[in-house]
This record gives C-alpha cells, structure tokens and sequence, in this order.
C-alpha cells in the first residue's frame, strides 16, 4: 500500500518535447526540463526555510510586542512598523512558495510552459529567467497595465 501511496505521488514522466516553446525557440529536452524542476526544487526548499524563518521571527514580534504599557510614540510606532514589515515578509514569501510550488504542479501536469491567460507558449527564454512564469509576455504586460 506503501508503494501505491508513494507512486501516486510521484511525478510524472513529462515528454519535455511536448512542453510549450515561443515560436523560433529550440523545443525542451528532457534534460533542460530537469534541470528546471531542480531548480524549481532548490527554490522549494529554500522559501520553506524562509517562511518557517519569518513566521517565527513574527511570533517572537508578536510575543515581544505585548501591551506597549509605558512605551512613548516612538517606541509603539517602531513596534507596528517591525511588525508590518514582518507580515510583509511573510506574505511575499508564502506567494513565493506558493508560485514555485505551482510551477512544480504544472510540471507534472503538463501544462508548463503554456499561459494560462491566452494559452499559447510562454516561452522557453522567459521560464528558463523565471521558472515560477505563469503568463507569456504578452498576458503579463496586459496584467501589469490595469
């Protein structure tokens, strides 16, 4: 059942021929998608180390915050800007988890490399300077201007 279990969460073998490419680009090879799921990897347990990080050093600001009694104005303005820093921090690296994340899922489904705007290719280029890429070009630049 063990077996099972673990195949099931395996990734799948991925054709990395059949992975999206811009037109003019070369086609993936299996080796270039490894190389982009290690990398992928690599970020993974990198930002998971850094939100375990953050989240305590948001506790410990949290904890050491208490009631401000005796604090003057400088001292409770330093506190909730610590804090919103913190948070900040925090939520930035949790959507990092969450893109990188997401990016190893696409892998594994076979939907890398396509926008899930327009669906066309987003490009090997652009995935291999941003392996977290969810929108082509294109699609982004849209995103951005509204």
């Amino acid at each position: 059942m063990a077996d099972r279990k673990a195949a099931a969460n395996a990734p799948v073998a991925l054709d990395a021929s059949s992975v999206a490419v811009a037109p003019g680009e070369a086609p993936w090879t299996d080796e270039e998608l490894a190389e982009q799921r290690a990398v992928l990897d690599a970020e993974l347990s990198r930002i998971e180390g850094e939100v375990e990080s953050l989240q305590s050093a948001l506790s410990d600001v949290l904890r050491d915050g208490g009631d401000g009694a005796g604090d003057d104005q400088a001292d409770t303005g330093a506190k909730a800007f610590e804090r919103d820093q913190e948070m900040t921090l925090l939520a930035n690296a949790r959507d990092m988890l969450f893109q990188t994340r997401h990016a190893l899922q696409r892998i594994d489904a076979g939907t890398y490399g396509t926008c899930e705007n327009c669906g066309g290719p987003i490009g090997k280029a652009r995935l291999q300077a941003f392996p977290r890429a969810t929108f082509c070009v294109a699609c982004k630049q849209r995103q951005e201007r509204r």
